[in-house]
């Protein structure tokens, strides 16, 4: 057994000129996308529940993730520690996150093991015990986690960032819930939070590896025996709240951290691919961007500077971040509002797009180094709305953006004048 489980970890799916994606639906009507890989009796099964952190109430934000991370601690007639124990004997690996926007599970088993396997899981989505004891563990971590956050300085940016730009909304709060939230949640509201994430009516689902769409189709109407058809109503879109300005969060220390951006672009809009091509030309997190050689090749002002899309389900926001000395921080604001009024006036040049056309086409087929990430990307492209065919026309779609296009999308992005801030520290100069 501990020969399959090297050969699990170590050996990844070929990489292939096209990825060959079966669309199963299971005899109950489950829709799932396949891709089948004969060669090693392994098989990835993904499922994102949509939804996630902001199906919570405000009065007991934190319950979702407070109930996805108990969803391994015990199911049916097993204990935490049964459950892991039979975990192992199944040689599976299971994996329960929750997010902003999703609840999502990940399970990897041998073929042969398949049905066994199932119906472990199966037990963990619809009998998770939520003992007592197992509750006070997991929220001690998770408190102890909030702590952390809340004498780091990212983790205020972010989220003072989050509540200025969406208010009252779900987006506005911590998907985690702050200290008082989730020590007041009692096992009542982490079975409502169950009933209402993990539901038939929102599910994405991903599998790969060696595995025939009539058996995937089998498993996965034995893994939702029990599992509700509806789910807990989801709350409405976020609109981007944020007044241009800075709001300083003192902190003290040596650095600042700033938070910086603007309203964003809708995952489902048609310019969003090219809105991603801009931003990994202008902020991409890399060495050659051009915030990373403005603002630490050219004048050493940070170890580094991303700028990314936050495209939600609920709502979107462009945004970046970084780090600098306290006396720094005015420089840095200055240069921003140059480079975002650089992008919006000229856009980026040929050579710039014809090397991030190489990179980003390159660098793709690497994310396929697997059927866990295989089977994660299957069930995000469910998720994400984009048509099955998108993962073997993606490279194309990119080689094929002219400098114009990306220039009009660079044009609609960014906008120098609605730049918000926040800084965490103690900024030299910055009112």
């Amino acid at each position: 057994m501990k020969r399959w489980i090297a050969l699990f970890v170590l050996i990844a799916l070929p990489l292939r000129a096209e990825v060959d994606i079966t669309p199963v639906t299971s005899p109950s009507g489950l829709e799932a996308w396949l891709v089948e890989e004969r060669s090693i009796p392994f098989v990835s099964l993904e499922l994102i529940f949509e939804g996630g952190a902001t199906l919570d109430s405000d009065d007991q934000a934190g319950a979702v993730n407070l109930m996805t991370a108990l969803l391994g601690e015990g199911a049916g007639d097993m204990d935490a520690q049964g459950f892991a124990m039979r975990s192992e004997e199944l040689a599976t690996r299971l994996r329960f996150d929750a997010g902003r926007d999703t609840v999502s599970v990940s399970v990897r088993f041998l073929t042969e093991n398949a049905d066994e396997v199932i119906e472990h899981l199966r037990l963990a989505l619809t009998e998770p015990r939520f003992d007592e004891d197992a509750i006070a563990r997991v929220r001690a971590q998770i408190l102890a986690q909030l702590r952390r956050d809340a004498l780091e300085p990212n983790s205020i940016a972010s989220r003072e960032f989050a509540r200025a730009a969406f208010g009252t909304h779900p987006y506005g709060r911590e998907s985690n819930g702050t200290a008082e939230t989730v020590a007041a949640l009692d096992r009542d509201a982490l079975v409502a939070a169950h009933a209402g994430a993990i539901a038939r009516d929102r599910v994405f689902i991903g599998a790969a590896g060696d595995i025939s769409p009539e058996d995937l189709g089998r498993l996965l109407d034995r893994l939702f025996d029990g599992i509700p058809d509806i789910g807990a109503p989801q709350v409405g879109r976020a609109e981007f709240l944020a007044e241009p300005g800075i709001e300083i969060r003192p902190f003290d220390g040596p650095q600042s951290v700033v938070a910086f951006g603007h309203a964003g672009i809708a995952r489902d809009d048609p310019e969003f691919l090219t809105a991603f091509v801009v931003n990994e030309i202008f902020g991409g997190g890399r060495f050659g961007t051009r915030l990373m050689q403005s603002l630490r090749t050219e004048r050493g002002l940070t170890y580094g500077i991303g700028a990314f899309l936050s495209s939600g389900n609920l709502g979107e926001s462009y945004q970046g971040r970084l780090s600098t000395d306290n006396a720094n921080v005015e420089q840095v604001i200055e240069l921003l509002r140059g480079e975002w009024n650089r992008m919006a006036r000229e856009g980026v040049t040929q050579e710039e797009l014809e090397r991030i056309q190489t990179y980003l086409t390159g660098a793709y087929p690497l994310r396929f180094d697997g059927n866990g990430s295989i089977a994660s990307i299957m069930a995000s492209m469910q998720y994400q709305g984009f048509d099955i065919d998108y993962v073997n026309i993606r490279n194309a779609l990119i080689e094929d953006l002219t400098l114009e296009e990306v220039n009009s999308v660079a044009r609609r992005l960014y906008d120098p004048e609605a730049l918000f801030f926040v800084i965490v520290g103690q900024p030299v100069g910055v009112n």
